[in-house]
């Protein structure tokens, strides 16, 4: 019973003349059950304890019969010294025993107790230390011993066990008593009605204690860094793209973006393919929703009667042709378009499949435009502390007529700044669909070095140009993965750890707001 423990406790603090050991005085309860006797006691001020953590020395079954008989090496020597003309090597197993024998006798070599004389053998002295059985005993009466190498050299030989022990040191507090009296906690209509909450102890209130935390959704990381994404591209004029189709054809992924059929990223290691349905149609139109007309009789809907019609079929023809005779000032691959091929169906291998309709769609009306997309992006990447086969890709388009690359560079580190990411460095690069193409860099001072924190460039004629889009205008592209500062900001090693089953939903619910361009 919780309360005849109280009592032991209030007790055993009275009769002794100082503090003492709850090990000692209740070795048989539990620490879980002597704590919550002693927090009971202490939020009253009867007694004041301490808790102590120490590592406890334990015999094995081995050990303790080398505490009482002696170490495999001592029994070796004893048994050679009893034999005056010496023992015959082969009778030692039958005296001490097979493992004495064959444990012992290489440490009894090792000490000089013992020599070899042809097959006997010989003490060459009459008494000896066994430091070991010294050891242990001295480890059976005190749980430690005070040499910290012989612990180890004991665990080694697995003599020893090591386990950690916790324990209280207890005394008087300054309102002790022996005599527990309970508190209550509730003033009840009883206790009005009859007058016992004149003798009734009320507990008092503890104003400074910490309030239950109230259970409530959280927010997950990589959504508090995604909204502040949104923010920065909301401040700068952006509109967002519908990125809500994760399955793409090989047209709009690959094959619109001027990735020839022939590419790496098309293969089966590096891309996800569907077996069902294998293959889609052609580019056309999206369905138009069936949706009630307005009060005034327009259609809600952004696929409208008066939306102009796209001429899909030449944009297929105008693509299959840049491919494979070259067509607007570019001379192509020059291989045979596969139609089978661009038909595939993918689980989308970036959201520029989206950027690609969504600029496709802007040649029915070209004008300056700012798209930004963020959403979740599929490639078979091998598992590991950095790369999961599925991530969030951040991506921003800007359309105009008269870009160049150097208002590129200019725009990236005013979008790079408002993450608080200055001083940038670009490097050229390769991309199939842009020409020149930049790897931006910036420095990381945790890390103490330059890293790749983007990728970007400008859409390639052989892209724009078969969509109707005029001769004259420039698309800005691109992007970087949301993990990656998501991971810096809240200091994540790995990113298995942010993404999948391995997340700690502790982790989820007490982690930070975020501000990308604070530290």
């Amino acid at each position: 019973m919780a309360s005849d423990l109280l009592s032991q406790i209030l007790d055993t603090v009275s009769q002794a003349d100082g503090p003492i050991l709850s090990n000692n005085a209740f070795p048989t309860v539990d620490f879980t059950t002597i704590k919550s006797a002693l927090d009971r006691l202490g939020s009253r001020e009867m007694i004041i304890y301490e808790q102590i953590d120490r590592e406890e020395a334990s015999l094995t079954l081995e050990a303790q019969e080398i505490a009482a008989q002696g170490s495999h090496e001592a029994k070796v020597f004893e048994a050679v010294r009893q034999a005056v003309d010496g023992l015959k090597i082969a009778d030692l197993p039958g005296i001490v025993g097979k493992e004495s024998a064959k444990v012992g006798q290489g440490k009894a070599f090792k000490e000089g107790w013992i020599k070899k004389d042809r097959d006997l053998l010989k003490a060459t002295t009459s008494s000896i230390h066994d430091a070991s059985q010294a050891q242990l005993r001295t480890i059976q009466q005190t749980k430690t011993h005070p040499d910290s190498k012989v612990l180890l050299d004991l665990r080694k030989r697995k003599l020893i066990t090591i386990q950690k022990v916790i324990t209280f040191e207890i005394k008087k507090g300054p309102k002790f008593s022996t005599e527990f009296v309970k508190e209550e906690t509730d003033l009840t209509a009883d206790m009005l009605a009859t007058g016992a909450w004149k003798t009734v102890k009320l507990k008092p209130y503890n104003f400074n204690a910490m309030g239950a935390p109230t259970m409530s959704g959280a927010l997950h990381p990589l959504n508090k860094v995604r909204h502040e994404f949104r923010q920065i591209f909301f401040e700068m004029g952006f509109e967002e793209m519908p990125t809500n189709r994760y399955v793409e054809t090989g047209f709009w992924n690959f094959d619109a973006l001027f990735v020839p059929q022939q590419h790496p990223a098309r293969d089966l290691q590096d891309t996800f393919y569907i077996a069902d349905p294998p293959v889609a149609d052609k580019p056309r139109a999206d369905p138009v929703e069936k949706t009630e007309k307005l009060a005034d009789g327009s259609n809600p809907s952004h696929e409208t009667q008066n939306h102009p019609q796209q001429e899909y079929e030449k944009y297929w023809n105008n693509v299959k042709e840049v491919h494979e005779k070259g067509k607007y000032g570019s001379i192509g691959y020059r291989y045979p378009f596969k139609e089978e091929e661009s038909l595939k169906l993918v689980l989308r291998t970036h959201t520029t499949a989206v950027s690609t309709y969504m600029l496709y769609k802007l040649a029915a009306n070209p004008r300056p435009a700012r798209y930004f997309s963020i959403d979740r992006v599929f490639r078979n990447e091998t598992v590991d502390a950095t790369h999961l086969a599925e991530f969030h890709q951040v991506e921003g388009v800007i359309a105009d007529f008269g870009l160049a690359l150097g208002g590129l560079i200019g725009f990236m580190e005013v979008f790079f700044a408002k993450m608080g990411i200055h001083g940038l460095r670009f490097k050229p690069a390769y991309n199939p669909y842009t020409e020149p193409s930049l790897e931006i860099f910036g420095y990381h001072a945790g890390l103490k070095k330059w890293v790749e924190i983007g990728n970007s460039g400008m859409f390639r004629p052989e892209m724009l140009e078969p969509m109707g889009l005029p001769k004259d205008m420039r698309v800005y592209g691109w992007g970087l993965s949301l993990e990656r500062p998501t991971m810096i900001k809240y200091g994540v090693s790995n990113i298995r750890e942010l993404l999948g089953h391995k997340v700690d939903l502790n982790f989820v619910e007490s982690n930070p707001a975020v501000r990308l361009e604070k530290d």
